[in-house]
């Protein structure tokens, strides 16, 4: 089993002042400890799950290019971004980007968007969930098209583009790993069976529930002749090793439970990150233990 990090929040001691110090150290301890990969939000106001709407949020690319150039081997991703943030193509060529410079460790990371409040806020176009997960499934064909190197117009209900010309190309070959956010059964497990590289759901469902998201992943795979095992099936969690929360035995356990059910990276945000201990705790005692599950 894989280990990922999110980075949620940035409300930390020191204010804006220290952001970059803190992130930079935040990277690479991450990396040093043996984490595969690290994951920010693609949100513009902090979400009410995790603090108050004016609570410092960081632009998501931004963030992850500058640790991209504090790190060496963990793989970056915005966790995950919403279609109707970035024009498709505008987004492709981030994440390109992205790749280049960091030397093949981005992931793309996409799915339907829900927070209105910060899209009203910004005046970005919030239509309905039905044109969302149109302009998703859209959004998908058009970065499938501009990684294959094809250069041709683009015509879409929603999206048109007259040449997809994309160079340079990523160089993560066929392309960074595509990974959809959310559970939705009919929607968006069909949508990760037909164009993604990796799902994300919740471990806060429960293991009997990510099962059955993963039993229904596994017939949308069959219906239309894919394996099954071509897609990294990854969880998001949180792991808070505080005094009289979690202990690290009681993360390598939720990790072997949902091993046990079939995910195979689980990415875990923690509350007190910014003490950077959590951070020595993983990669001294978990990591190590799970790696074999």
């Amino acid at each position: 089993m894989r280990i990922g990090l999110q980075i949620p929040s940035f409300t930390w001691p020191g204010g804006s002042t220290e952001f970059g110090a803190r992130l930079a150290q935040i990277g690479k301890t991450a990396e040093d400890a043996g984490f595969a990969s690290i994951w920010v939000m693609d949100h513009f106001f902090q979400i009410q799950f995790v603090g108050q709407p004016d609570e410092p949020m960081l632009e998501s690319y931004a963030t992850l290019s500058y640790l991209a150039g504090l790190t060496h081997r963990v793989r970056l991703g915005a966790l995950v971004t919403g279609v109707v943030y970035r024009h498709p193509g505008i987004l492709v060529k981030a994440v390109s980007t992205l790749d280049v410079l960091s030397g093949g460790r981005a992931y793309l990371g996409i799915g339907a968007a829900w927070f209105e409040r910060e899209a009203l806020g910004l005046g970005v176009p919030f239509p309905p969930l039905k044109e969302r997960f149109e302009r998703l499934e859209e959004a998908l064909q058009i970065a499938k098209q501009m990684w294959s190197g094809k250069i041709a117009p683009y015509q879409g209900k929603h999206y048109h583009l007259a040449e997809t010309l994309n160079s340079p190309q990523p160089l993560t070959k066929p392309h960074p790993p595509i990974l959809i956010g959310g559970s939705g059964e009919k929607k968006t497990l069909k949508l990760v069976a037909k164009y993604a590289d990796a799902c994300n759901l919740f471990a806060s469902a429960g293991t009997d529930e990510i099962r059955k998201k993963l039993d229904i992943l596994k017939r949308h795979c069959e219906e239309i002749g894919r394996p099954y095992d071509e897609i990294e099936r990854t969880a998001l969690g949180t792991a808070n090793l505080s005094p009289g929360n979690m202990t690290a035995s009681d993360v390598i356990k939720t990790c072997r439970d949902l091993a046990d059910v079939g995910i195979q990276h689980i990415i875990f945000n923690m509350p007190n990150v910014h003490e950077i201990t959590p951070l020595e705790i993983f990669g001294r005692d978990i990591i190590p233990a799970v790696a074999g599950f």
